[in-house]
């Protein structure tokens, strides 16, 4: 494993555009911590973002993994690439007269996958750490590592939607058609969503439905945590409304993304399979 890691990380580190993407990633996820320095002072209404509760544990774990997710497209750029590149520079040819086998070659990609992964959860939980230490109201040890079943989703979230971006890129060869089949994929599931709530499901029974579907369920891992402010919560209560939402990372909603994680993997070995290379 370590021979194939190596393998995929000298390309990467060869490849000037993956190298820009990988750093942009990595420095959009550092400017995090800017959201601290957010300040609106109009008059006698004075706003500082980061007075609102946003960098307190355990909050903080939950919000840095939502706002962190969106930036996730800057290495799915670099995955898809990676594969595109494979074809384009007929080094998967030459891999394969080398000795590697097919399977090989797609663990190499898919433990890519995993290390990347691996090393942006580390990087969230380092930021949160560090922010949350400066600005949380609360520093008891108890409450700083409580919800850290977040971090788990956003390993989870990551790895699923990067097979996903792998498995595109295997079965469309060229990176901006792969990019743009994820785009698709995405408008055919909200389609999808919208049909089966206007013709023939209820609003629930249509939402259990989409929980099935791959994006769907990888944004389900991790909901949006604006709406656990105090603030919202005081302003719903001012107008009448009760936000009662469960924002915890469920088993169930693991399990299917790691289905859908093998699925596309396993689509991934099955047409390199069957490819005449």
């Amino acid at each position: 494993m370590k021979r194939l890691l190596q393998i995929e990380f000298i390309k990467l580190w060869n490849s000037r555009a993956s190298k820009i993407l990988i750093i942009s990633y990595f420095v959009l996820l550092t400017c995090i911590a800017l959201i601290a320095a957010v300040k609106f002072d109009i008059g006698p209404i004075k706003f500082h973002l980061a007075d609102q509760g946003i960098f307190n544990f355990p909050y903080i774990w939950h919000f840095n993994t939502y706002v962190a997710s969106f930036f996730k497209l800057f290495l799915a750029i670099v995955i898809v690439s990676m594969m595109a590149n494979e074809y384009s520079n007929k080094t998967i040819k030459q891999n394969l007269i080398d000795g590697l086998s097919k399977k090989e070659f797609v663990l190499s990609k898919f433990l890519t996958v995993i290390s990347f992964s691996i090393i942006s959860t580390f990087f969230i939980f380092v930021v949160s750490l560090i922010l949350g230490l400066l600005y949380s109201d609360y520093n008891e040890p108890s409450i700083i590592f409580s919800d850290l079943d977040f971090l788990l989703a956003y390993f989870i979230k990551l790895v699923g939607f990067f097979s996903f971006c792998l498995f595109a890129g295997v079965l469309i060869k060229r990176s901006a058609f792969a990019l743009g089949f994820l785009i698709l994929w995405q408008v055919f599931e909200l389609f999808v969503r919208g049909m089966l709530r206007w013709q023939f499901l209820d609003g629930d029974t249509t939402n259990s439905v989409m929980n099935f579907f791959p994006l769907t369920s990888m944004g389900n891992l991790i909901k949006e945590p604006l709406s656990r402010l105090g603030a919202v919560q005081s302003v719903a209560n001012e107008i009448g409304e009760k936000l009662e939402l469960n924002y915890q990372v469920h088993w169930y909603e693991v399990l299917i993304v790691l289905c859908w994680t093998v699925i596309f993997v396993y689509l991934s070995y099955a047409l390199l399979k069957k490819r005449d290379l």
